[in-house]
């Protein structure tokens, strides 16, 4: 682990319930590192890190990262004084979007685990940036390998085993959605980002018998059943 400071972060406000993963969505690496480090970049995160798994250690855990920005998840709208930031190294959708490498994968794991273990934080509070910010934010996007968080017990599987369609409508899918923890102010991208997250080989925007039984289940495992309409 490699100490780079950066001098963008403050005081927090509220006990680490929650872990974000981005991507950094920049040509390459150290770019995205200096960037981060820049004082009049104003953004920052805890952890990056790198497609050979090297991780950069950037904002002690104890002072709130800027990482978040404006988000929201499960009510909590302070995200970056209730989390821990981590920042992976691709250069996302804007500069050649790719699927991220094993040692990369397996160093994020490692990292995950560690800062889950030492917060207790639950699988359902380790999120991406488009979770939180659907309508701003698609990382760490589609090709993000969750399936190995959630075989260790880090993250929220998929639901695929007995799922029901519960015949929602659209608006009654929303709400339900937003009882999962999404913010739904804007419809369409709450819709997106849950799809990328949980549907990733369609993100089409569009409330279907799949979307609606994934979310149904979830619901379910998570909240005890929806009292929705």
């Amino acid at each position: 682990m490699i100490w780079t400071p950066s001098p963008n972060f403050g005081e927090r406000k509220l006990p680490v319930s929650m872990l974000v993963l981005h991507y950094t969505g920049m040509k390459d690496g150290p770019s995205a590192i200096d960037w981060l480090a820049n004082p009049k970049s104003g953004v920052s995160a805890h952890y990056v890190v790198a497609e050979d798994g090297q991780v950069i250690y950037m904002v002690r855990e104890e002072q709130r990262a800027h990482h978040a920005g404006v988000s929201h998840w499960r009510g909590v709208t302070d995200v970056n004084s209730a989390s821990i930031g981590i920042e992976i190294i691709n250069p996302g959708h804007e500069w050649g979007y790719r699927p991220f490498p094993k040692e990369q994968m397996d160093a994020v794991i490692l990292l995950v685990a560690e800062i889950s273990r030492t917060y207790s934080i639950e699988p359902r509070n380790v999120v991406g940036h488009s979770d939180i910010a659907p309508a701003r934010k698609e990382d760490p996007g589609e090709l993000f390998d969750w399936a190995s968080l959630a075989k260790l017990g880090l993250a929220v599987a998929r639901p695929n085993k007995g799922l029901v369609d519960p015949g929602w409508s659209d608006a009654s899918f929303l709400l339900a959605l937003g009882r999962y923890g999404y913010d739904i102010e804007e419809g369409r991208p709450a819709v997106v980002a849950f799809q990328r997250r949980f549907r990733p080989e369609n993100i089409d925007g569009t409330v279907d018998g799949e979307c609606r039984a994934i979310l149904w289940s979830l619901l379910l495992e998570y909240e005890g059943g929806p009292a929705i309409g």
